[in-house]
């Protein structure tokens, strides 16, 4: 598996080439502006919360002495769930929204990577493809949120919370990578077949996430080119891993 994940972090390495070598910046227009607004209504909104979810677990110290020390400790506490929390959200949902606009920008570096314009995929609607979207992320939404809780809870436990940052940074980064990879798969295979696909390709998934969770950290600039360049990047590494095709040279 760790192959796989190193091969996919370098398909990144040609995205940005592979983008403007096709002519598709266009079409990132709309999936970065979604990109955008999305990012600016949560991590906005998280803000705002992380306070007061800071002083309602201050309110379990009863205590005089100590509580300084135990509101500040809660403010952060309240502050990285926030965090965590937005993340998972904003990558869902954008993923989510964007997905009528990816797929096609994933067919077309398809048929690029294979050779073979005239290939026929399933036809799908904008309104299948975007549900299509809501259905998978939704899914892998709650998936992450059940995995991520007690994460956290193990992260408060001495030496065992740096193992549990770790998982943590893991889950979410295979969970934006399956989210890529869709976009693809959308047009090969059924909704349960592409989640058996993925698992099965779990290391693709989660080299894609890594970059794509690091993009997130990039003030602005990070928000804006992350689908762009992990979708690409997705799209080289799924269609090579796909059984139906000839291996593709991802050059």
């Amino acid at each position: 598996m760790i192959k796989n994940i190193i091969s996919g972090i370098k398909a990144y390495f040609g995205a940005f080439s592979l983008i403007s070598k096709l002519k598709l910046w266009k079409y990132f227009t709309i999936p970065m502006l979604i990109s955008v607004i999305t990012a600016v209504v949560i991590f906005g909104s998280a803000y705002g919360l992380s306070d007061n979810i800071g002083h309602f677990i201050a309110k379990i110290w009863i205590w005089d002495w100590g509580k300084d020390a135990f509101t500040s400790i809660s403010n952060f506490i309240g502050g990285l769930f926030i965090i965590v929390i937005g993340l998972i959200l904003f990558k869902h949902i954008i993923m989510a929204l964007s997905a009528p606009f990816m797929s096609p920008v994933s067919e077309k570096i398809e048929a690029h990577l294979l050779n073979n314009h005239n290939k026929i995929h399933r036809n799908t609607t904008f309104q299948e493809q975007l549900w299509r979207g809501i259905r998978f992320n939704l899914r892998n939404l709650t998936m992450e949120l059940l995995l991520t809780i007690p994460i956290l809870i193990l992260g408060f436990i001495p030496v065992i919370g740096i193992i549990s940052s770790v998982l943590l940074f893991l889950t979410q980064a295979y969970y934006a990578g399956a989210g890529n990879m869709d976009y693809t798969l959308e047009r090969h295979f059924k909704y349960k077949e592409s989640l058996i696909f993925v698992r099965q390709n779990r290391g693709i998934a989660i080299g894609n996430g890594i970059v794509f969770m690091l993009f997130l950290l990039i003030p602005i600039i990070g928000v804006i080119l992350v689908l762009p360049l992990s979708v690409t990047a997705a799209t080289v590494k799924t269609v090579h891993a796909l059984p139906l095709n000839n291996k593709p040279d991802a050059a």
